[in-house]
């Protein structure tokens, strides 16, 4: 019943924009923090960025501090991320993940979207 379903990747080249968005549905959204995060491959997955369950928070990755902001909607169960001025190494699947502050019981993945920025 849990789901977190992300969408809005694609190709675009260097310098271009793109906004993911992530919908969930099946648990309190309001009182989860969520992230984004990617991978390459052959690479590790990284934190890319964060955002407590209220939207009072919020943290990035170095290589994307100044070009990504990501933020939510609780009345919409929706954190969306939105990148500006994308380079080739921000090429990655871009995964969607919830979680409560203070336990790892209670952690959800979406099933990514895909970003490559190419010209």
């Amino acid at each position: 019943q849990v789901q977190l379903v992300e969408s809005g990747g694609g190709l675009v080249q260097p310098g271009g924009s793109l906004r993911l968005s992530c919908a969930a549905s099946g648990f309190t959204f309001s009182i989860y923090a969520m992230s984004w995060y990617r991978q390459a491959p052959g690479k590790e997955r990284e934190l890319v960025a964060a955002i407590s369950s209220t939207g009072g928070v919020t943290n990035y990755a170095d290589s994307v501090k100044g070009r990504f902001t990501i933020s939510r909607d609780n009345a919409k169960n929706t954190v969306y991320l939105q990148m500006n001025s994308l380079k080739p190494e921000d090429t990655a699947v871009y995964y969607c993940k919830g979680y409560r502050v203070g336990t790892v019981d209670y952690v959800y993945w979406g099933q990514g979207t895909q970003v490559t920025v190419s010209s």
